[in-house]
């Protein structure tokens, strides 16, 4: 099935469950679609059944939602438009990234499929988006680095940042500012156990930017040191920012050693 046959409001849909099974392991159920599409419960429940009608989602259990394998298809291409497109925003055009992703959902409904292999060509075929997000091939393969949320990682390690999630524009001009980006290399600091904030410093970091991101209160006391996974090289961090666990949550790092 192609997603031309479909309303943008199906599209929409379908791209939405596939999202939110990419990166977290639970189950998506109608109340956390209802939440990422800024819905009411019972608006999304109504459209499940005519999704559920048109075999594109399945409901193995109350309140469960799993993508049928046409429904897969649909979400997958409509993903690829749209991750190709925040690519041509953001390189071509100037697009801050925090701009990227409302733009895209509109244009992802309006242009061909001709007119995204072109884009794609031109791009030079990328593999991921602006945020880090892997871009599923032309054939629907994706294939995503292995990553965990920053929130998670408990070692005072380096890594490398992957991906950041797109869900607020306002977290992406927060991190922005930081120089937390795909790419950033960071070391987490030791803190409490169960704390509700991560600190970090970035490499080659500067000074702690106003608002959102919060340092610990200390003098500015960046640090030149040699890092394991940084070829021996002395890395300069930044200042201490003390991260908020919800922003925490939203960057997704892996160790140097794993990092190409």
């Amino acid at each position: 099935m192609h997603p031309a046959e479909l309303s943008p409001a199906t599209q929409d849909y379908l791209k939405t469950i596939w999202r939110l099974g990419e990166w977290e392991p639970e189950r998506v159920t109608t109340t956390s679609l209802a939440a990422r599409m800024g819905l009411a419960a019972s608006t999304v429940s109504e459209a499940l059944k005519k999704l559920t009608a048109q075999g594109l989602v399945t409901r193995p259990a109350y309140g469960v939602v799993e993508l049928a394998e046409q429904g897969r298809d649909v979400a997958v291409h409509m993903v690829r438009r749209h991750r190709i497109l925040e690519m041509f925003l953001a390189t071509e055009l100037g697009y801050a990234w925090d701009e990227i992703h409302d733009e895209a959902e509109v244009l992802e409904h309006a242009v061909t499929d001709r007119f995204i292999d072109r884009v794609d060509a031109k791009l030079g075929h990328p593999s991921e988006d602006p945020h880090g997000d892997a871009i599923p091939s032309r054939d629907g393969v994706v294939t995503p680095a292995p990553a965990v949320p920053l929130a998670d990682v408990t070692h005072p390690e380096p890594v490398r940042v992957t991906r950041v999630s797109d869900e607020s524009p306002e977290t992406l001009r927060v991190l922005a500012e930081a120089g937390i980006q795909p790419g950033a290399v960071l070391r987490v600091l030791p803190g409490p156990a169960r704390s509700a904030t991560v600190q970090v410093r970035v490499a080659g970091g500067g000074t702690t930017p106003e608002g959102g991101l919060l340092g610990d209160g200390s003098p500015a006391d960046r640090q030149t040191q040699t890092s394991p996974g940084t070829q021996g090289a002395d890395v300069t961090w930044g200042d201490a920012l003390e991260l908020g666990i919800l922003m925490a949550e939203a960057v997704w790092v892996q160790a140097l050693t794993h990092a190409g």
